[in-house]
């Protein structure tokens, strides 16, 4: 059975017009347009994602098809945003388009952050935990199954208002639809949350990357800011040296030998409630523990599900 067929994907089938009705663009990401829509048939408010394929490409590729089936398999997790649907289309040009139908969810992290830092108020403590919590269960989730997200950010993360569930998408992207299709603005590539071994230049590199992205979201859910803004590779590296230290041979092993090593400005690590004043004892004992620079000593994601921060946390609900 191809994967074309095993999404569902059949010849003939109704076009993607004919089932979904598009109600607005609600955003732009970097592999295509994103719409609010609504299925003709149910009623039910969809998010359409819009992708092209590569030029070069006849069909959809077998690769982005196996993504597509494995973010299809991921999200029966609560964590995951669900994958829906999967039309296939061609734009005006007759070129190949998909249309991956997600589940809506009327904000993300991003602009949750946002309304805050704009009301002048810190998010509540409990708020904090219990996003953590669920990003910790939702990358335990993909990690335990072998998918990295590698570009976890606010952004991606969806959110329901009401009930204050949280959602990974944008999971598995990165690797089906290698190119994105043109550079967006700055911000939608951004480097804040990429971990020190991808900035370094290490070919390879494993789950602890999404750790890294993890720690950063962690304390910016604390303190409404981003906590290493970098606006490029070598001021990210900077901005992430003068909080924790310089690394060295010593707190990291290999680290010299790295692709993009230089011989860079020696500083020495700050504590980390310099940068997260209101997080608690075990708060920034856990965030720590996200930020560790060798990537093996970063604790992993269902570890990090079972730390003290949480000891108080109800979770029947989660």
């Amino acid at each position: 059975m191809s994967a074309s067929n095993a999404m569902g994907m059949s010849e003939g089938a109704p076009s993607v017009m004919e089932v979904y009705e598009k109600l607005e663009k609600v955003g732009e990401g970097s592999y295509g347009k994103v719409y609010r829509a609504r299925d003709r048939r149910t009623g039910q408010i969809v998010a359409l994602k819009k992708t092209r394929l590569r030029d070069d490409e006849e069909g959809v590729p077998p690769t982005a098809l196996r993504e597509i089936s494995l973010l299809k398999m991921l999200s029966i997790d609560p964590h995951v945003v669900r994958l829906l649907d999967l039309k296939q289309g061609q734009n005006k040009e007759g070129k190949t388009v998909l249309y991956l139908v997600f589940e809506y969810m009327d904000t993300d992290l991003k602009k949750f952050i946002r309304s805050f830092r704009q009301a002048g108020e810190k998010m509540p403590a409990k708020t904090v935990k219990s996003l953590m919590f669920q990003l910790c269960k939702g990358v335990a989730f993909c990690h335990g199954h072998g998918v990295l997200h590698r570009d976890l950010k606010p952004h991606n993360l969806l959110m329901d208002k009401k009930s204050g569930l949280l959602k990974i998408a944008d999971l598995g992207l990165s690797r089906a639809f290698t190119i994105p299709i043109k550079k967006y603005t700055h911000e939608i590539l951004t480097l804040w949350y990429r971990a020190p071994e991808v900035l370094l230049g290490a070919t390879h590199y494993s789950t602890p990357v999404d750790i890294w992205s993890v720690g950063c979201i962690f304390a910016e859910l604390v303190t409404n800011q981003a906590l290493f803004p970098g606006d490029s590779e070598l001021q990210q590296l900077l901005h992430i040296f003068r909080l924790l230290g310089t690394p060295n041979e010593e707190v990291w092993p290999g680290v010299t030998a790295l692709k993009n090593w230089h011989e860079f400005p020696q500083w020495k690590p700050k504590c980390l409630s310099t940068a997260v004043p209101d997080l608690d004892p075990a708060g920034l004992d856990l965030l720590w523990m996200m930020l560790q620079y060798e990537p093996s000593k970063r604790i992993s994601a269902k570890k990090a599900m079972e730390h003290r921060y949480f000891d108080d946390l109800d979770k029947s609900n989660l």
